[in-house]
């Protein structure tokens, strides 16, 4: 069996969210009270307690998400005996979540990432007034059509597709109006239904530029190693390990496509047969099996499925 550790972006989050890991764990308490002392914040009450209001920022979700799937690594690595690479051979994030890859692969501290990650939520969120930009989900669409919907569909604003999640589900992202637009368009392109998402701001299409170039700057201060394992990129679609690849495919991350549908493949391709996700949630996990039919998806966040993983290595 060959395993890549995966790990969820935005959209995971819940409140009560590694309680349970930090109630069984002192590994997990360490891990929230580093992330925690990082930000000089009690992230960890929010993430307990909630309120959801707050929890959602894309401040806050993004270095709560990154906490929760270094706590299920750290639990299984230091309480389990398993260090990483002897366990997988692959390391991939959707969006945040390649922060999350890259703290597990030991290539970023935990500390860097929350950090890193705070300041990238906060950009994010100014890059673009509130009301102005939108995102999308379009159902029942692949790839192709779905960018041909945003040419049709954009009259002189952005609109482009954000994430491409596989099982026909795209996300499109850009100007309000813009992006309503493609949704009636990929609806004559044979999408069955595309609906608004609840987000504060349109991540990775090029009207994040702002973000991108104040986490250049961020990444310019802060040292990666190389990862113990690769990390299969969003941009790319493929691994890489040069410490200063990865700083520059994280810049383009901000603006540009999440291939997680191709990145899936690559993992297939280079033998990879089972997706462990690390963390909040079970999106990633649940996305494997309408990309291909043959990996299966594996979800860790609870001690429990930890400990029955844990048997099984």
């Amino acid at each position: 069996m060959s395993r890549a550790f995966v790990f969820p972006g935005q959209g995971s989050q819940a409140v009560g969210m590694g309680a349970d890991l930090a109630g069984a764990f002192e590994t997990a308490r360490d891990v929230f009270g580093e992330v925690d002392e990082a930000l000089k914040q009690n992230l960890s009450k929010l993430m307990r307690e909630g309120p959801e209001s707050e929890l959602v920022l894309t401040e806050n979700a993004q270095p709560a998400l990154m906490a929760v799937s270094m706590a299920v690594v750290r639990i299984i690595e230091k309480d389990g005996g398993k260090p990483l690479p002897a366990l997988a051979s692959h390391v991939a994030g959707h969006s945040l979540g390649e922060y999350s890859a890259l703290a597990a692969a030991g290539a970023l501290a935990v500390s860097d990432a929350a950090r890193l990650l705070k300041l990238r939520g906060q950009a994010m969120q100014k890059a673009v007034p509130v009301g102005i930009g939108a995102m999308a989900a379009l159902l029942g669409i692949e790839l192709e059509p779905a960018q041909d919907a945003c040419r049709e569909a954009a009259q002189g604003e952005i609109v482009a597709v954000a994430n491409d999640n596989g099982g026909g589900q795209v996300v499109v992202s850009g100007h309000k109006g813009a992006v309503e637009r493609t949704i009636e368009a990929a609806k004559a392109k044979g999408c069955k239904r595309g609906m608004l998402l609840p987000v504060s701001a349109p991540f990775h299409c090029p009207l994040m530029q702002p973000a991108a170039d104040a986490m250049q700057a961020a990444l310019e201060k802060v040292t990666l190693q190389t990862p113990r394992v690769p990390l299969v990129s969003n941009v790319l679609a493929a691994e890489i390990t040069n410490p200063a690849d990865i700083k520059e495919r994280l810049v383009e991350q901000v603006t540009g496509l999440v291939r997680w549908r191709e990145s899936v493949q690559y993992m297939r391709s280079a033998g990879v047969d089972t997706l462990v996700e690390c963390g909040s949630g079970k999106v990633l996990s649940g996305l494997v099996k309408r990309i291909d039919k043959e990996m299966v998806g594996l979800a860790l966040n609870t001690p429990a499925d930890i400990e029955a993983f844990l048997k099984t290595v």
